[in-house]
């Protein structure tokens, strides 16, 4: 019998990208990336006529397609693979990532007369244009005494679904009626490989208030947010939701010619890009959080009771793992962080000099910033340049730099962001573990926990636990695959359950990063003025940071 092979694909912010997975070790025999033609639309449509206003992040429908149609050939021609040994595939995606469609599946924003309205687009999971939905929708709940409100650390975030919704029926009610069906982009890509809508329980869980014991809201919750979602679940959304890990369909012949697969090949119920690669570092039972670290981070943990934790993003049953309470956190700037700081204010000399000594600027800024001592700086940040996730679940707060001089270098600024978002992790571990959930070991996986060596020290130093990295530096795109294996099951040569499957095909690497003890000790004492700081600013004693912003949008708008 010829070996046997699952594909996974991993939607990004900024692209996508599919693996080809030997399903008998998980080794990884090819993979092939293509960015979105239209990226991240915030400041304008395609059109180049229609801006966009502050906060607002989109995208178009049709880059997801291309994904496919390229990266998988190029994967099977890479490899020399044929198409007859895939047995499955299955994909993840940045959540929440929404966007209207009409009654054959088709995005809205495809329609001729509806390409120049924003709202007919996918909102990307950081519009956060939706706020003031969120804060209305966090007091209603609060009022009503909505018992969903505390399975997600007592406030919901303008990054997820229902915000985003009473945003369109609120700002563009012409969409709200014309939209069949709000979907999750994951979903939707789905039902356009297989033809059958089959929403997953992690994006309803984790981003739509869905739970697997008492289902959505009720109707009359809803109806006071606005009346036009009287009635959305049956109306805009789907009762019926799929459990991770089964077959969601198989593909049709139309998209199997544009993919370059077999008809019929199994696809499995979608999934969230964080959420996806526990089991593919290998993870089958709790305490042991995974730092899922790119643009932003994403925390995952699995646990054995639900348990109430404050700012959490979410506790959901079977959410990650059949059989266990699923918890996400997070941070909304990590990767990002990095990156502004680099365009907008490293200086011309360091730049020359990365580039003379054949060094992107991130690793010569990384290799000076190695040299400090903790605290050497006298700098500390905040990290909240794109806003909070946990544990203050607020997109209103604004980032801080603190003990600037004129002797104040660009590598200090670097590290000073970089154990920011230590410090902010460490907040998110605490939390977690005064509120009943323990935490025993950390994993971490994404492009930074490989390329920078110093940010994950820091981070083992600052938290105080060893730090384990996935064997894969495509952790998602592999947890991926390792469903669609599942999908297509044991007789075709895949597996069971996705327990069986992380058991062979899950890795971490041998080395991992151990705590340093007097860096342990020094960075206590800065961690102790970041909680100062960051409950001062964020807890509501001193507002600035929000009144800032609105001096920002009222001129903006004058």
């Amino acid at each position: 019998m010829s070996k046997k092979y699952s594909i996974g694909v991993d939607y990004g912010s900024l692209s996508g990208r599919a693996v080809l997975v030997d399903v008998e070790n998980g080794s990884i025999l090819a993979q092939a990336v293509k960015d979105y033609t239209h990226a991240v639309m915030d400041e304008y449509l395609p059109d180049g006529v229609t801006r966009l206003g502050p906060d607002w992040a989109l995208q178009h429908p049709q880059d997801y397609l291309e994904v496919l149609e390229q990266t998988i050939p190029a994967v099977l021609k890479e490899s020399g693979i044929s198409k007859e040994d895939v047995i499955g595939l299955a994909i993840d995606f940045t959540a929440c990532t929404v966007l209207p469609v009409d009654d054959k599946g088709i995005p809205l924003c495809f329609h001729e007369d509806l390409k120049d309205n924003p709202h007919a687009y996918v909102k990307l999971w950081k519009h956060h244009a939706a706020q003031d939905q969120a804060n209305r929708l966090n007091a209603v709940a609060k009022e009503r005494g909505e018992s969903f409100l505390q399975r997600y650390g007592g406030k919901i975030s303008s990054e997820w679904l229902f915000p985003k919704l009473m945003q369109i029926a609120e700002e563009a009610p012409d969409i709200y009626d014309r939209m069949d069906r709000f979907m999750e982009a994951t979903d939707w890509v789905t039902m356009m490989m297989t033809g059958q809508e089959r929403r997953n329980s992690c994006t309803a869980g984790y981003k739509a208030l869905w739970s697997k014991r008492e289902g959505y809201p009720p109707n009359d919750f809803f109806k006071a947010l606005h009346p036009k979602l009287d009635h959305v679940v049956e109306e805009k959304l789907a009762a019926d939701i799929y459990p991770l890990g089964q077959k969601a369909g198989e593909l049709t012949p139309e998209m199997a010619g544009r993919m370059g697969l077999l008809p019929g090949t199994a696809v499995g119920i979608a999934n969230v890009d964080a959420h996806v690669a526990l089991p593919a570092v290998g993870i089958t039972e709790p305490g042991n959080l995974l730092m899922i670290m790119g643009t932003s981070t994403c925390d995952i943990l699995c646990g054995t009771e639900e348990k109430i934790v404050p700012g959490m993003c979410g506790v959901v049953e079977d959410g990650v793992l059949p059989g266990y309470f699923g918890y996400e956190a997070g941070q909304s700037c990590v990767g990002d962080h990095f990156d502004w700081f680099v365009k907008n204010c490293v200086p011309k000399s360091y730049q020359d000099a990365a580039a003379t000594e054949g060094k992107g600027i991130h690793q010569y800024l990384t290799e000076k910033a190695s040299k400090l001592k903790v605290g050497e700086s006298g700098l500390l940040a905040l990290d909240w340049w794109n806003g909070n996730r946990s544990v203050l679940v607020d997109v209103d707060l604004t980032g801080l730099l603190l003990g600037c001089t004129l002797q104040t270098k660009p590598e200090e600024i670097y590290r000073a962001l970089i154990e920011a978002t230590a410090f902010g992790k460490n907040m998110i571990i605490q939390t977690f573990e005064e509120n009943g959930v323990p935490i025993n070991k950390l994993f971490a996986c994404g492009g930074i926990a490989y390329k920078n060596p110093m940010m994950m020290q820091i981070y083992a130093d600052v938290c105080n636990r060893e730090i384990y990295l996935s064997a894969s530096d495509q952790t998602p795109a592999l947890g991926a695959a390792m469903f669609g294996a599942v999908a297509a099951g044991r007789e075709k040569g895949g597996y069971d359950s996705i327990f069986d499957a992380a058991k062979v095909m899950g890795k971490v690497k041998d080395e991992y990063y151990k705590p340093i003890p007097e860096n342990v000790e020094a960075y206590k004492q800065l961690y102790a003025e970041f909680k100062l700081l960051h409950d001062y600013f964020g807890r509501g004693e001193n507002d600035v940071m929000k009144r800032l912003k609105k001096i920002k949008a009222d001129a903006r708008k004058a």
